[in-house]
């Protein structure tokens, strides 16, 4: 770390003097994609990035995953292709 970084993080009471905010929030990705390794095959594993994907998504908007998916899986043979992207995370809404 550089002299200046040094002295900012030790004059500067906002600046945080680790990262174990940011660490936290990727811990879910990283085990996630050490676990995929063991999906069974590469279209499993795809399938299986896309949930965690939109899990995570689901919960960086604030929302129960949980009732995420349930509500989106129920609705999701019923709207019109036009409107699917209403049930992407950062658009849904509870029914």
């Amino acid at each position: 770390m550089s002299e200046r970084r040094v002295c900012r993080t030790l004059t500067d009471g906002v600046v945080p003097k680790d990262n174990n905010a940011v660490e936290n929030q990727i811990t879910p990705w990283a085990l996630g994609r050490s676990n995929l390794l063991f999906a069974g095959s590469l279209r499993s594993g795809k399938r299986a990035a896309a949930i965690m994907c939109l899990i995570q998504s689901a919960r960086m908007n604030g929302h129960d995953p949980h009732a995420y998916l349930k509500d989106v899986l129920t609705r999701l043979p019923t709207p019109r292709a036009s409107a699917i992207d209403q049930l992407l995370p950062h658009q849904w809404w509870p029914a």
